[in-house]
């Protein structure tokens, strides 16, 4: 986001300020009264049940980008199947984004029920609030592994040190991520300018190379 928001602001001259945490934690600073504009979220229904409690203004969701699972180590260990690994269970601890409120984490958890391990690695569980702070405990050695988004893991040039597993992805439902136009910003120049400029090529670009699969669609309700 910061080199779409980099983008858009050159393109238009309007400015943005970026402000990241989980889509639970984002949603509920909304619901109570937060002042933001747009919401980009990293799921479908959080969106939606902003605009179905008033939010968020109708038909004017649209889906970014699909995001991809991943499992992490900054070591050679995971030898490209992570799957085997995690059932070897030859590790500390593995670090998870909170399921609750983090939709990363949520899919990390069907991929250990497909796997057979949601209850077989509940002691080696490191829950984090976000799907970036669970990054942040495996590169800090605060956990040998751990489940991130895999964009967190490119750099534009290709993939981050260490060894990384992508899980099939009919372990867990699509992470298609939807933004949406915020109530309070409905009729905000630059919020629906930012809107549109998602699905644009730029932004498109700057997302694939970051490991998303892009298919954004344009948000009905934003003109």
């Amino acid at each position: 986001m910061q080199r779409i928001a980099a983008d858009f602001e050159a393109a238009t001259r309007h400015q943005v300020t970026l402000v990241s945490g989980s889509t639970g934690r984002i949603y509920a600073q909304i619901t109570h009264g937060a002042p933001y504009d747009v919401f980009l979220a990293a799921d479908q229904k959080t969106p939606a049940r902003l605009a179905q409690k008033g939010f968020a203004v109708p038909d004017s969701a649209t889906t970014y980008a699909v995001g991809r699972l991943a499992l992490w180590s900054p070591s050679k260990v995971l030898a490209g199947d992570g799957g085997q690994w995690l059932r070897q269970g030859r590790f500390r601890r593995v670090a998870i984004a909170n399921p609750r409120l983090a939709p990363y984490g949520a899919a990390a958890m069907q991929v250990l029920s497909a796997l057979g391990l949601r209850k077989t690695l509940g002691n080696k569980l490191v829950q984090a609030e976000n799907v970036m702070q669970s990054y942040h405990f495996v590169h800090s050695g605060n956990a040998d592994l751990g489940f991130v988004a895999f964009a967190q893991l490119t750099t534009g040039n290709g993939l981050a040190t260490g060894s990384v597993w992508l899980p099939p992805q009919d372990m867990y439902d699509p992470i298609r991520q939807d933004a949406i136009l915020l109530m309070r910003a409905r009729d905000n120049v630059a919020a629906k300018a930012l809107m549109r400029f998602l699905g644009s090529a730029s932004a498109q670009s700057i997302l694939a190379d970051h490991g998303y699969e892009t298919i954004s669609t344009p948000p009905s309700g934003v003109r």
